[in-house]
């Protein structure tokens, strides 16, 4: 696994949220959950970053991406 930070940012009963944090969790691969809905920082964080629909993720290597991308994740493995 490389070494880098994840965050995903999500909110509750979103699937593709509850998707990739499960394809995360199964494949071993650390992450830190912003939930939306608790956190007002990550709302701007969010849009700052052009996104208007979530999951979205970022991490070191890669270009943030939103929604459920088994392809993209596999890359963080």
């Amino acid at each position: 696994m490389k070494n880098t930070s994840i965050i995903v940012y999500s909110k509750p009963n979103c699937m593709q949220c509850q998707f990739t944090k499960k394809y995360l969790e199964n494949k071993g691969i650390p992450f830190k959950e912003k939930d939306i809905d608790q956190d007002v920082e990550a709302v701007d964080e969010v849009k700052k970053m052009g996104f208007s629909s979530l999951p979205v993720v970022i991490a070191e290597g890669i270009e943030a991406f939103n929604g459920f991308r088994p392809e993209m994740l596999n890359r963080l493995a």
